[in-house]
């Protein structure tokens, strides 16, 4: 189902090369260890970071297992150009390519473990499950997915600051993740034991780090 077009990392706000900028503000440390702590990569892994943006969480992953294979995959050859730049000396690779199309991007079965990361909010809900359709593919059995991303948004207050990612993405297809849909997203793909492990509160609403197996 894929085409030429996506969602830019900063939506309407903002150029990607400032996305580095803006996702410092949503306590980005913190769930990208904890992504990194239920991916859990061990050596010889394979791992995929679908929509990897300007690399911080590919590269991150090789710091912590070096001994894996990394690979970053995303359609923006603007923000790929700062994540090889980011990488220089690192062991990861970078492919462009849409999140839907992961078959032809990495191959079918070969990844041990796939993440991403604010990816999924900025897709309509077909979009979202042909991505997630599309992980559930390239995954080896037994496979791990770790997503961080905005989801049920719990509070009047995490609503109310979840606006500012709305004006950026559109409510449209920012709603359905609010609203909780991505365990039910996850689990229709063929993923099982999916849970929702973390939420971080944020100053633009809260992050759910949702993990599953195939």
């Amino acid at each position: 189902m894929s085409d030429a077009t996506f969602t830019p990392a900063l939506g309407r706000f903002a150029p990607a090369r400032f996305f580095d900028v803006a996702v410092a503000l949503t306590r980005e440390r913190l769930w990208r260890s904890l992504i990194i702590a239920h991916l859990a990569p061990r050596p010889g892994d394979v791992i995929a970071d679908v929509g990897c943006g300007t690399g911080t969480l590919a590269v991150f992953i090789s710091n912590v297992e070096p001994q894996a294979e990394v690979i970053g995959v995303d359609p923006d050859p603007e923000v790929l150009a700062v994540a090889r730049r980011k990488s220089t000396g690192k062991s990861v690779q970078w492919r462009q390519g849409m999140g839907d199309t992961l078959a032809e991007t990495l191959g079918t079965e070969v990844v041990d473990g796939i993440t991403s990361s604010l990816v999924l909010h900025q897709c309509p809900v077909p979009m979202k499950e042909a991505i997630l359709a599309s992980m559930f593919t390239a995954l080896r059995l037994g496979g791990r997915l770790v997503i961080a991303d905005f989801g049920l948004q719990r509070t009047a207050l995490m609503r109310n600051l979840f606006r500012i990612v709305q004006l950026a993405d559109g409510k449209s297809d920012t709603q359905p993740n609010a609203d909780g849909i991505l365990p039910e997203l996850i689990s229709a793909a063929g993923f099982h034991d999916v849970r929702e492990a973390e939420v971080v509160s944020t100053i633009n609403g809260s992050i759910s780090v949702y993990v599953a197996r195939k």
